[in-house]
């Protein structure tokens, strides 16, 4: 369609003149204090695209609080730009408006965005605004809806265990769950806190065993110090990767030699890099064909 708002941003940027020297991609991404969701930093890939196409040379300013080695607003230059380009999110406030005046040399765009006051000099302080909704006009469809993106990451479950005082001198619970969560930062996947604890008063938290069980099943993958979290998720075939937090191990290490699962890991022998090779493991035919045979019994 002819409306949608990547045709009609080329449009603009192909006016009669020369077209833009420099273009600086901004939204509310770029804001100190701003929000970088996943709609948002889409909408950018969005926007970028399509400059990329049109063969217009461009930078993206990122909040330093998201991206802090990257190009910001306060670093970046108005001088060296010539056309600014606003995506996604509300045109509303003193953030916005504050772009009108340090970059009041540049050429003004706002693409993708809802107009909530048209009035409001956020908004008036663009020379064009292409409006996602909030106008007369018939709404358009987000940017983020046909963003480019590239294969989907896992998503690993994360169960740990911070009590059982019961194994005294013995507990390296806090050691193991802070490694296994710096660990787990660094991987490229989704990671789901979840608790095998079940509550009728805490909407958080699974209501019943059969909503426990549905929820383990859609994981990629569990990583967790508790023994239930091994049994539950190879019971839905679910690869784990278990890890003992009691030195010389104890009833995690004992239910994974039960069941015969390889996946298991002491607390004095965690290290990354046996993590990385249980991962990779966990994920790959091997993990998922043995997790499976465990869930036929």
């Amino acid at each position: 369609m002819d409306d949608e708002i990547p045709d009609v941003l080329l449009r603009l940027l192909r006016p009669p003149g020369p077209p833009p020297r420099r273009l600086l991609l901004t939204g509310w991404f770029s804001f100190l204090h701003g929000e970088a969701t996943a709609g948002d930093v889409l909408a950018q890939r969005h926007a970028s695209a399509v400059l990329d196409r049109a063969g217009v040379r461009h930078d993206t300013a990122w909040s330093p609080g998201f991206r802090p080695d990257a190009l910001s607003l306060e670093t970046a230059d108005p001088g060296a730009y010539d056309t600014l380009l606003f995506v996604c999110g509300p045109l509303h406030g003193p953030h916005v408006a504050a772009l009108h005046e340090k970059f009041g040399n540049c050429r003004r765009l706002a693409a993708g965005v809802s107009v909530i006051d048209p009035a409001d000099p956020a908004v008036t302080g663009f020379h064009e605004v292409v409006p996602r909704d909030g106008t007369p006009a018939p709404a358009r469809r987000d940017l983020a809806a046909a963003a480019p993106v590239g294969a989907l990451p896992p998503v690993a479950g994360l169960l740990l265990s911070h009590g059982q005082g019961e194994y005294g001198e013995r507990r390296r619970h806090e050691r193991v769950n802070e490694r296994l969560t710096g660990w787990l930062a660094a991987k490229d996947c989704v990671r789901l806190s979840a608790d095998t604890r079940l509550a009728r008063d805490d909407w958080r938290l699974c209501a019943t065993a059969e909503q426990f069980l549905a929820l383990v099943s859609r994981l990629d993958l569990v990583v967790t110090t508790r023994l239930h979290g091994l049994v539950l998720a190879l019971r839905t075939g679910t690869p784990v990767i278990a890890v003992d937090p009691v030195v010389g191990g104890a009833k995690v290490s004992a239910q994974a030699e039960a069941v015969g699962w390889p996946a298991v890991i002491g607390a004095d022998a965690l290290s990354a890099r046996v993590l990385d090779h249980w991962w990779d493991w966990a994920l790959s035919g091997d993990g998922r064909t043995a997790a499976c045979r465990h869930s036929k019994g």
